[in-house]
């Protein structure tokens, strides 16, 4: 498994930083996910994510994680933490900048829709202060919220923490039909067990391929920003 920067003393890092790394940081929520999964699911795929483009491109060191995020449409089901747009807005700029002064390059990796206009807000005004930023934000078909596609991630990624006896359908109906109600209300609103989807067909195989075609997206948005490097050779 690849380094990370919590692995590391400062003068590994200040030496990996001078040859060139790319710090990615994975950005998360810690929000419900129905009965069936855990709350740390965003952060777990994002997570995943970048150890998949660090093990690809050894450029690449890996920071925490950050497991709160904008998770306020999720409130009402127990152990949702949210810290809002403005906040997470905040931390992801002080977090560039703070990085910047070590790396040239940053990478943020959001896996949590709420987080995306707050994220992209941050990386916006860290590129007008001249930084080097880039953000990821792994796009895929399936159901919105703890359905079919983020159950079968999690039975490849943590399959322990996945209770699939609960597994159940919650509302179906496209996010275009349902958005009006989900602004008012949030996800309890329009689903009691907080799935935006149907869950019970999942399978650690589908998440398996889902997760190989986001790494796939990741380094290729990596290899378009910081242009392609020699592969470490398979073992």
């Amino acid at each position: 498994m690849p380094p990370t920067l919590a692995d590391l003393s400062w003068p590994e890092v200040r030496d990996r930083a001078a040859g060139g790394a790319v710090l990615a940081v994975p950005l998360g929520s810690t929000e419900q996910h129905g009965p069936h999964l855990p709350l740390s699911t965003d952060s777990d795929i994002a997570a995943a994510l970048c150890r998949g483009l660090a093990s690809a491109r050894p450029d690449v060191l890996i920071a925490p994680g950050v497991p709160y995020g904008s998770s306020g449409e999720h409130a009402g089901f127990a152990g949702t933490l949210s810290i809002g747009q403005a906040a997470l807005e905040t931390v992801v700029v002080e977090l560039g900048r703070s990085a910047g002064e070590t790396f040239e390059h940053v990478l943020f990796v959001s896996a949590h829709g709420g987080n995306a206009s707050a994220v992209a807000r941050a990386v916006t005004l860290l590129r007008r202060e001249s930084r080097d930023v880039e953000v990821f934000f792994p796009r895929w078909d399936g159901d919105a919220h703890a359905g079919r596609t983020e159950t079968s991630l999690q039975l490849t990624l943590r399959p322990e923490a996945v209770t699939m006896g609960l597994a159940a359908a919650g509302e179906a109906r496209p996010i275009a039909e349902i958005l009006p109600e989900l602004q008012a209300g949030g996800v309890r609103a329009v689903s009691p067990n907080g799935v935006l989807g149907d869950p019970t067909g999942s399978s650690a195989a589908e998440g398996q391929r889902v997760l190989d075609g986001l790494v796939a997206d990741l380094v290729a948005t990596m290899d378009a920003w910081r242009g392609p490097v020699d592969r470490e050779p398979a073992l």
